[in-house]
């Protein structure tokens, strides 16, 4: 499962997730006979849970949404051992008929099945074949219902029960996009976290892992011709009324959360794929409505690359026959790993040169291997309670990089996107209110923890493990975490253990990493003794851990006279809050190149600054042997330099000459690395820059970027336009025209072309200025066949602004790229997000207009995002003064509320952090944030993220 906020992130730019077989049991229909709720309650926004006793509320309800422990966790007394369902699907109505094993477990309680009130209309439930009556052989209260144990199996015979249930639903009126609901002319269902309990009566949490034997869907046949569900198909055919039907069942236990069919009128592409050693051949297609067929070849493609890297890297075959893949527009995340059967936002599937970037390529890439290799970690080993879910995602976000740095062949481009956006978002998060463990422990709504912290901290703790213990040291922890826990639901504490245990290390300290939320300092000083020549390092850590933990960090040593690299890169493992290690046998002083790879997520910091810190940054720009380090320092003389210039005292440092230098060095680097070349050009976001700084001024903070922006712009703008003009000429002759190249030179040519346009477009004072780079910016436009460098240009003039000439021009290519959309949703979405991302004085006004346009809508994540959300990224607009933008997103968010409390939350995010900024904003953030909290009726979702934010 990968959150929309989490796969963009994931592999961008700076720019900013089925049926076993048994005696298969087709149901029959039930009398229509209406025991409990009504149609009328169905648009309600209500959700709730039982597992570990925890409850949910978004409806009027007064209740107060319920804190759920991690410490509380129990098994389940009865569990459901088999599943057959029977999807009836009909114009405005669903029924649903279930056919539920049920086994005992632990016993010593009755059985509670969740199941939403406001979601299911129960029609008939019975038990053994018996009927069974409401407030004598069960009870429904609130969104469970209960069956006495009296009634149940006892495991001293080993007996089973069979409870059917029959219920009613309506998808179209689904606006959560959780459960079954309608995706224009499609049907297709989100069961993590908790959507099951939206479409049937179930014990939804994932250590209930059962083995669903059959899955039938029917629909009509001429509008739904393509029925689907997990794992492989048993049969289908015709039947009355123009309808038609399919059976799928799904050979291996599965939780609940993994559930998942499918009925539209699809286009698709198909292949196959031989696994290795076993030969099985297994049957690939990628689904999306009929227009969109050829752009679902790049997904296709991304998937066996997928399937053999798993193989060849963890040894890891596919083992269904069928693996289908489902491209839906209107989706809350960005896929979702069901069995057999992902379902992805169509942002991440879809892609053509023309409606698609270069990041938009290597994103699908990214998402698609991420959702294939839960396959194992996450299907076949799942967690145990929601609290572990960093077991699977952390794990399966750091297979995702190491396959996209395999595939990118550059690993350290690809460590730089990963460590920039943990930088930007993450660190943010663990700053904020919102802040938790990468194991939380506790929740309200589970929906809120599908975090940064939970993915992407999650990846840095797995990555960590590989660090400590070696490439061959985790793959051994791997295999043997499989060979135990194969088919099992499980915890973070056993991977831990079987990390350790391979290995024969005791690394129970490195379990501190699930249960300390923020980030880490580590502070670093050294010394050289000429006399033994020893060099001595010393390392500290702080953090919000009781007791140290155990942190990996990476080290190499350069000679400070010639540069050479005299130690190469050795892991220190930081044990204790204060550890010296030592490194003999060097004949001259060194300097340490520190934490290399970002070896762990922390923030490292020079014991005691002083005058000679730059010229360190500015050796280790030059000269370190470590890719990721030598951009690492760039980053940090360009920080500085920032810094020093919102602050108004940088005319006495050298630090403009040592940003120049490694500037102008970038400029000229030699080779073909253009991807590494545009990252040591590209300054430190704002946001990443934000974290820095104890009071947030964006307003200020974006005009000292600006000037550091434009003052190297202005020094180098002959270079930079030689260099741009160089690659243009380059590009045309390796060819032109719709043969967009996809191979790492050519990305690579395009991102530093692009960046290099966008610092000759910063300089604009004058009117020559900016009708000279509204012009260029228009050139590329105009002359640009692919996406990547068309909204590039783009993005260029969406900020240009002044003389009628210039305006013209930046009103005529958002024109021309609307018209040139053609209704392509992906393309407009990005239409909508650069007009958001502009610096324009009024860009609050125009995204106030955009919301009225008619092409806008709040009821589809992704086109709500790429406006509503995109404003809030652009930092020194909506922290405008006057507060208009906080009232604007609060009332964005308080009408998405309405809709989709999984976006409400996401959006109500964008106020959180008010403590960061000055006593004035903080207080219009406040203030915003209020007027959500008192709203009635406010979604669970929400409820927790503006409660939490808002407590002192």
């Amino acid at each position: 499962f990968l959150p929309a906020a989490i796969a963009t992130s994931s592999s961008s730019s700076f720019s900013l997730q089925s049926t076993y077989h048994h005696p298969r049991r087709h149901l029959t229909m039930a009398p229509l006979t209406n025991l409990r709720g009504g149609s009328s309650a169905l648009f309600s926004t209500t959700t709730t849970t039982t597992e570990e006793s925890t409850t949910e509320e978004t409806s009027s309800s007064s209740a107060v949404p319920k804190e759920i422990f991690r410490s509380d966790y129990t098994p389940l007394p009865f569990k459901v051992s088999n599943v057959a369902m029977n999807f009836d699907i009909r114009d405005g109505t669903t029924f649903v008929e279930t056919e539920l094993t049920i086994v005992q477990n632990t016993g010593g309680g009755d059985l509670v099945l969740d199941g939403e009130a406001d979601a299911l209309t129960l029609l008939s439930i019975s038990l053994d074949g018996k009927d069974l009556v409401e407030g004598v052989d069960y009870t429904i209260e609130g969104d469970t219902l209960t069956i006495v144990e009296a009634l149940l199996p006892s495991s001293a015979d080993g007996s089973t029960s069979v409870l059917k249930t029959k219920v009613e639903v309506c998808p179209e009126k689904n606006t959560q996009l959780s459960g079954l609901y309608k995706s224009g002319s499609m049907y297709c269902t989100q069961c993590e976290a908790m959507g099951f309990r939206r479409i049937t009566y179930y014990p939804d949490r994932p250590d209930n892992m059962a083995i669903f034997d059959s899955v039938r869907i029917e629909a009509d046949k001429e509008a739904y011709p393509v029925l689907l569900g997990n794992g492989n198909k048993l049969e289908g055919g015709d039947v009355e009324g123009g309808r038609h039907y399919a059976v799928w069942e799904d050979p291996f236990p599965k939780p609940s959360y993994l559930f998942c069919i499918v009925a539209g009128n699809l286009g698709s592409v198909s292949s196959s794929y031989t696994t290795v050693p076993s030969g099985r051949e297994v049957h690939l297609e990628v689904y999306s409505e009929p227009e969109n067929v050829s752009k679902l070849g790049h997904a296709l493609e991304s998937l066996k690359k997928s399937m053999k890297w798993d193989e060849d890297t963890f040894g890891l075959e596919y083992d269904l026959d069928i693996y289908n893949v489902v491209a839906v527009n209107d989706f809350n995340m960005g896929a979702m790993e069901n069995k057999g059967l992902n379902v992805f936002n169509t942002a991440y599937c879809l892609a053509d040169p023309k409606s698609a970037t270069d990041s938009d390529y290597e994103r699908i890439e990214s998402v698609i291997g991420h959702e294939y290799f839960h396959n194992w970690t996450g299907n076949r080993v799942t967690c145990r309670d929601w609290f572990q879910l960093t077991l699977k995602e952390g794990l399966t976000v750091y297979r995702d990089q190491e396959f996209s740095g395999d595939m990118m062949q550059s690993h350290a481009v690809k460590r730089i996107e990963d460590v920039a956006s943990l930088r930007g978002r993450q660190f943010a998060e663990d700053a904020g209110p919102m802040s938790h463990p990468v194991r939380p422990d506790s929740y309200i709504s589970m929906d809120n923890f599908y975090t940064a912290t939970v993915y992407s901290k999650g990846a840095e703790v797995v990555r960590m493990y590989r660090t400590l213990l070696g490439k061959d040291g985790f793959r051994k922890g791997m295999d043997l975490y499989f060979e135990r826990h194969d088919g099992d639901a499980v915890t973070c504490d056993d991977f831990c253990s079987a990390m350790g245990d391979a290995n024969g290390v005791d690394i129970s300290q490195f379990s501190r990493w699930y249960q300390t939320n923020g980030t880490p300092t580590v502070k670093y000083s050294s010394k050289y003794d000429d006399e033994s020549k020893t060099f001595y390092l010393t390392l500290s850590q702080e953090s919000n851990s009781d007791e140290p933990l155990l942190i990996p960090v990476s080290v190499g040593l350069l000679d400070k006279e010639s540069g050479e690299e005299v130690v190469a890169t050795k892991v220190l493992e930081l044990k204790e809050m204060e550890q010296t290690f030592e490194f003999d046998g060097l004949d001259g002083d060194v300097l340490p190149s520190m934490l290399r790879g970002f070896s762990a997520p922390v923030k490292l910091v020079r014991a005691e600054s002083d005058a000679s810190e730059e010229e360190d940054l500015a050796f280790l720009a030059a000269r370190d042997t470590d890719g990721f380090n030598r951009w690492e320092a760039g980053q940090k003389l360009y920080t500085s330099l920032i810094f020093q210039t919102l602050e108004g005292n940088q005319d006495e440092s050298k630090t403009l000459d040592y940003v120049e230098e490694a500037f102008g060095r970038a400029l000229n680097m030699d080779g073909n690395d253009y991807s590494i070349q545009a990252y040591a050009l590209t300054l430190p976001s704002e946001s990443t820059l934000a974290e820095d700084m104890t009071v947030v001024d964006p307003v200020a903070l974006h005009k000292a970027r600006g000037s550091v922006r434009e003052s190297l712009a202005r020094k180098y703008f002959s270079e930079i336009r030689a260099k741009y003009d160089e690659l243009t000429k380059a590009m045309e002759s390796s060819g032109s025209g719709e043969d967009i190249k996809l191979d790492a030179t050519s990305i690579g040519q395009r991102r530093l072309r692009n960046v290099l346009l966008s610092y000759l477009c910063c300089i604009k004072d004058t009117a020559e200025e900016r009708d000279a780079a509204s012009e260029l910016a228009m050139k590329q436009f105009e002359s640009s066949y692919g996406m990547t460098d068309r909204y590039s240009a783009l993005n260029c003039l969406a900020s240009m602004d002044g003389e009628e000439s210039v305006v013209a021009r930046r009103d005529a290519a958002l024109q021309k790229f609307f018209d040139d959309a053609e209704g392509d949703a992906l393309v407009l979405n990005k239409w909508f997000m650069c007009q958001a991302l502009a610096d324009l004085p009024d860009v609050l006004d125009r995204v106030k207009a955009l919301v009225k346009h008619p092409d806008f809508t709040l009821t589809n994540p992704n086109r709500c995002s790429s406006l509503i959300s995109a404003f809030t990224m652009n930092a020194a607009h909506f922290h405008a003064e006057d507060g208009e933008g906080y009232k604007f997103l609060g009332e964005m968010t308080a009408e998405v509320d309405k809709l989709n409390p999984q976006l409400s939350s996401r959006m109500g995010r964008g106020l959180i952090q008010w403590r960061k900024y000055s006593e004035e904003r903080g207080a219009l953030m406040k203030s915003a944030l209020q007027q959500l909290a008192d709203m009635e009726p406010i979604s669970s979702d929400l409820f927790e993220v503006v409660s939490t934010s808002l407590k002192e």
